[in-house]
């Protein structure tokens, strides 16, 4: 095992410094032209393209993937002249992963600039630091919120509720009424509860897991996984097994309520809803009541890879895309909201909601999907997926999880 570990270690360390080897100079690269761009994201690249064009000269050439196969292509993709000008990855693992072997450019002055402009807050560089050096740029931060049906909450006379109690007794009269209150769904999405409940209840001990300083057979976290059993036993989830997307299943009225992050507006307008008047947004009250209201973020990292020949090409498409000009067009065509707080909001709901949540009266921590390593988390979407197919004793599900994230921090 040791001599595997070094084989391992001197492997990465000759990829590294391979890299640094064959990194073009800055001085043979264009900063205009077409950028070759890799992404596993349902979003209209094409589109935004076309603004790109016109504002600095550059196009996006752009493909998607998806799942598994986009990493592997990424990872590939280092090892030939084929790196790309610029793709989509994750922040926490994912992200030190590549930093550590030298294959991802860094963007530390990108960053230094854009603090210093007021473009993006120090919380979100934390998301993209790696031994204390800046490696991609967000495309977004997107904020977890419930998105809620309009009509159905006008058809009722509900109001929004602003606690926990509220919530679940507004849930208990629509599930008194016929309606599903709450979509929940296994495999890539089945966190999305987890996460809920574990943050509402105690952020500390969620950041704590994430961290590995946690045990997932802690008495706390199966205290919350009763939670969330208590309200499947209530009948409050949609059928967890059921594939449709949460954007048709509330657009039909399938469910009532969604936690989504803030793209889900571009996912509602293609289930033709608008936001405002079909679907509305409101922040996700606390279990525990009485300081800060935990709200998970996420954000879309836009890398360069160090040894693209369109490296300087990237990077100057990721200085542009965090500046209030890029963020304006981006949030625009997908009716989001902006991290950079000197671009506009898309819409007056939008601009409703950023302004409540850059009240200070929230606490921010990342995705469960990011912030938890990838050997771990793995484990955990299909434990969680199994708990919500076959409801019962969480102390199983925990166990196997524990054994994975024993596995994973004893190598660390």
């Amino acid at each position: 095992m040791k001599a595997r570990l070094l084989v391992s270690v001197a492997a990465l360390l000759v990829a590294a410094l391979t890299a640094t080897a064959c990194a073009p100079t800055a001085a043979d690269q264009p900063t205009t032209g077409t950028l070759k761009f890799s992404h596993n994201k349902p979003w209209d690249f094409d589109a935004f393209s076309a603004v790109s064009t016109d504002k600095i000269d550059i196009s996006l050439n752009s493909t998607q993937y998806s799942g598994d196969p986009y990493r592997a292509f990424i990872r590939q993709s280092f090892r030939t002249k084929e790196s790309p000008g610029l793709f989509t990855w994750e922040v926490s693992t994912a992200l030190a992963e590549l930093a550590e072997q030298g294959v991802v450019a860094e963007t530390t002055d990108l960053w230094d600039k854009a603090i210093a402009e007021g473009y993006v807050t120090e919380d979100v560089r934390k998301l993209y630091t790696v031994g204390g050096k800046q490696y991609c740029t967000p495309i977004s931060v997107d904020d977890w919120v419930m998105f809620y049906n309009i009509k159905i909450f006008e058809k009722y006379d509900l109001e929004v509720p602003t606690t926990w109690e509220q919530l679940i007794t507004l849930a208990a009269t629509l599930k008194a009424k016929g309606e599903t209150p709450f979509w929940n769904q296994t495999k890539t999405w089945s966190f999305v509860w987890f996460q809920t409940i574990l943050a509402g209840t105690d952020l500390q001990l969620y950041e704590d897991l994430a961290a590995g300083k946690a045990s997932y057979t802690d008495p706390r976290v199966v205290a919350v996984m009763n939670t969330w059993l208590d309200l499947q036993q209530q009948g409050l989830f949609n059928d967890p097994g059921k594939t449709d997307f949460a954007r048709d299943l509330l657009s039909d009225g399938d469910v009532v309520m969604a936690p989504e992050g803030t793209w889900f507006t571009a996912d509602a307008a293609l289930a033709g809803m608008k936001v405002g008047e079909d679907v509305g947004m409101f922040p996700i009250p606390p279990i525990t009541a009485g300081g800060k209201i935990p709200v998970a973020i996420e954000t879309a990292p836009a890398c360069v890879g160090q040894t693209s020949d369109q490296r300087e090409l990237g990077l100057k498409y990721s200085e542009w895309w965090m500046s209030p000009e890029g963020q304006t067009a981006w949030v625009k065509q997908q009716g989001n909201l902006p991290f950079n707080p000197k671009a506009e909001p898309p819409t007056a709901p939008m601009a409703e909601l950023s302004d409540q949540l850059n009240s200070g009266d929230y606490a921010f921590y990342l995705r469960y999907y990011e912030a938890t390593p990838v050997p771990i988390r793995t484990v955990a979407l299909e434990q969680f997926s199994a708990f919500l197919t076959n409801p019962g004793d969480p102390m199983p599900y925990l166990e196997a999880i524990q054994q994975a994230a024993d596995e994973y921090w004893a190598g660390q």
